[in-house]
């Protein structure tokens, strides 16, 4: 063989072996893509729309944007996962990692910031609720939601330590919290934790019974209408409690609560049912009473009705249109009973990746 001819298949071999080694190469990182995309889940969704208010001798209108959520989560192992929710809207809302202790799902430990347990409705997407301005009054008041200033906006969500699970092939959940009570990204303000527990029973499918409880003590960060006595930065008794059930069938969803809660020494309680019939082809009839009174040594008794239809025009995404009636109010840093009217129209868009299926 000359020596051209012997250099020649010295390069074709070498060629053939680097092309071999680029094919394993980018089979590999196929292969990893592959492992990472089936570990990986983003979700997303967005809601605004048009509220239209007659509260007193007082009209006000305006389009809005409430909520721009994206979330992921990423599955580290089986047993380990990890999720990250912002709201563009407002702030980071969720960031928390899960670790299951056992091999079926009895007791997995969570540590982070999340949803307090409180009520039926807290721990539930708005995306999934039937009203438009989403919880009931008790809930939104008691479990942080925003319309108790001495709380603040915490968003329903807190930092702190949960332990939760499932039993009985899912018929029997339960969670323990242990949270700051401060709300949202903020360190706490006492050196009080709140525990918070919650117990569900599914006794049948669709229906499911739950009791919550919290006890603790919350630092004051403004001072508020509902209560004189609290001023901003004393530290006050804040327990609550609430009994209710939910029902889904095909031809109805129903849930309804009791609620009550201590802060200090006024006593709020309130319940409500909210539900929904669907029509067919996408149309859903909504309805909700709802009665609370946010002190009852001062007589803050509040009963809200809505009334409405929402559309679902594609999986998760909904038009709504509802008209919804309150019987008292505040205004100018003063408790009024008196009719407050609601006109509000929302669009909804959410969408879900779960990740690339393993072949």
């Amino acid at each position: 063989m000359t020596m051209k001819a012997a250099l020649a298949v010295a390069l074709a071999a070498m060629s053939s072996t680097a092309a071999m080694g680029q094919e394993q190469s980018g089979s590999k990182i196929n292969r990893l893509m592959d492992e990472l995309a089936s570990r990986i889940e983003l979700h997303g969704y967005a809601q605004g729309g048009f509220n239209y208010t007659h509260k007193g001798h007082e009209d006000t209108q305006s389009f809005e944007l409430k909520r721009v959520i994206f979330w992921a989560n990423a599955r580290i192992t089986d047993r380990w996962s990890f999720l990250f929710m912002h709201d563009f809207s407002s702030v980071v809302q969720e960031f928390y990692t899960d670790y299951r202790l056992t091999r079926n799902k009895a007791l997995t430990v969570r540590l982070g910031q999340f949803k307090n347990g409180l009520s039926i409705e807290n721990p539930l997407s708005p995306t999934s609720m039937e009203a438009i301005d989403v919880y009931s009054e008790g809930v939104t008041f008691l479990a942080g939601c925003g319309s108790d200033p001495l709380m603040g906006v915490q968003y329903g969500r807190d930092l702190g330590l949960s332990l939760f699970g499932e039993t009985n092939n899912g018929k029997l959940r339960y969670e323990l919290q242990v949270m700051n009570g401060q709300g949202v990204n903020k360190k706490d303000g006492n050196k009080e934790k709140d525990f918070i527990a919650r117990l569900e029973y599914r006794p049948v499918s669709g229906l499911n019974l739950l009791a919550t409880g919290q006890i603790g003590r919350g630092h004051a960060v403004a001072s508020s209408v509902y209560n004189p006595d609290i001023q901003p930065g004393d530290n006050y008794r804040r327990n609550r409690w609430s009994v209710g059930a939910d029902w889904k069938s095909k031809s109805l969803n129903l849930h309804g609560e009791y609620i009550e809660g201590k802060d200090g020494s006024a006593t709020s309680r309130g319940a409500y049912v909210t539900g929904n019939v669907p029509l067919g082809k996408g149309f859903d009839v909504v309805g909700s009473y709802d009665f609370f009174n946010f002190n009852t040594s001062l007589g803050m008794d509040q009963h809200k009705v809505i009334a409405g239809l929402q559309y679902w025009f594609y999986k998760k995404c909904r038009v709504q249109l509802q008209y919804v009636y309150k019987s008292a109010y505040t205004q100018g840093g003063q408790f009024v009973h008196g009719a407050n009217h609601s006109i509000m129209a929302q669009m909804q868009i959410r969408f879900d990746y779960t990740g690339k299926k393993k072949k």
